[in-house]
């Protein structure tokens, strides 16, 4: 079936130029037809190791066996006072939002929150950085996620121009020190980057561009960081370098196919903690191919 047109009221975007494996390539996410050089290479891109996507029976039978497991996992928190903190970074469109929720999905909304904080306001602008997020960590028996996090000031501020370098240098100095003292604190705590490939990021984002239902999703920011691929790239490797530490490591997931992120993401966790009658079995082994960690794992493709 053809897609309708870009949506009345969207942004109007001019095509772009990319330089695609020493290609020059042109893309106009207002074509409701997505180009050949995208849809073909759109699952490998970035090395991605499949070709092909995880098969949906499969993946519905391993991911409702997991979410049996996080309801015991949050269970057993609520006996223990336990309390886990999993933040989830990545560039737009890599699944950031999807593995948040099916990992929520089956849990105590009482006991389960997410945080996607808007930008801050005067008041939390002229606070110290980090004070805005710490007022929404978990307490006894919580379990709290954040779509996006403090990381906006490696990721996103620094490549708009949103932050002065030294903001951001001196981001990259604290970061460590502050992850150490949430360690400390007893929080259990897991830091998510998910990484894409450029064609699935333009392909999800034309997805989006046509889409009735999440047309609503695609902004100015998604246009821009269409264009600053690079910038966004060096600004991660940056990032990875500067706070990938013993005590708070980030864990890198390979996500151009959402079923095999997804259930990476809820192993790792449910590896992590020691709730009471955990069936390893049923939590299953991790794709080393899928999942690892630091700029290393990254650099394996």
């Amino acid at each position: 079936m053809k897609k309708d047109p870009a949506p009345i009221g969207a942004v109007k975007a001019e095509p772009l130029k990319f330089d695609v494996g020493g290609v020059q390539r042109s893309f106009d996410i207002d074509d409701p037809d997505l180009p050949d050089w995208i849809d073909k290479h759109k699952l490998t891109s970035g090395g991605y190791p499949y070709e092909k996507k995880m098969d949906g029976e499969a993946y519905a039978r391993q991911l409702e066996a997991l979410q049996a497991e996080l309801v015991k996992m949050l269970a057993w928190m609520k006996v223990s006072g336990e309390r886990v903190l999993v933040l989830f970074e990545g560039r737009d469109a890599a699944g950031k939002g999807g593995t948040i929720d099916v990992l929520r999905e089956y849990m105590n909304p009482r006991t389960a929150r997410n945080v996607a904080l808007s930008k801050p306001t005067e008041t939390e602008a002229g606070q110290w950085y980090f004070q805005r997020y710490i007022t929404h960590f978990p307490t006894a028996g919580e379990f709290v996620s954040f779509d996006r996090s403090w990381y906006n000031r490696a990721g996103v501020e620094p490549v708009m121009g949103f932050c002065t370098p030294e903001q951001h240098a001196h981001f990259l100095q604290e970061v460590p020190q502050f992850e150490l003292t949430i360690v400390r604190e007893g929080i259990r705590f897991f830091k998510f980057w998910l990484d894409i490939g450029q064609e699935m990021q333009l392909k999800r984002f034309h997805d989006r561009r046509h889409s009735p239902l999440t047309n609503w999703k695609f902004s100015p920011m998604d246009l821009a960081g269409m264009a600053k691929w690079s910038d966004y790239g060096k600004a991660r490797d940056q990032m990875l370098e500067a706070s990938n530490t013993r005590h708070a490591p980030w864990i890198i997931v390979r996500s151009n196919d959402k079923r095999r992120a997804r259930l990476e993401v809820i192993r790792r966790v449910l590896k992590s903690v020691p709730y009471e009658h955990r069936d390893d079995e049923a939590i299953g082994k991790a794709d080393k191919k899928i999942i690892g960690t630091g700029l290393d794992f990254l650099k394996e493709s």
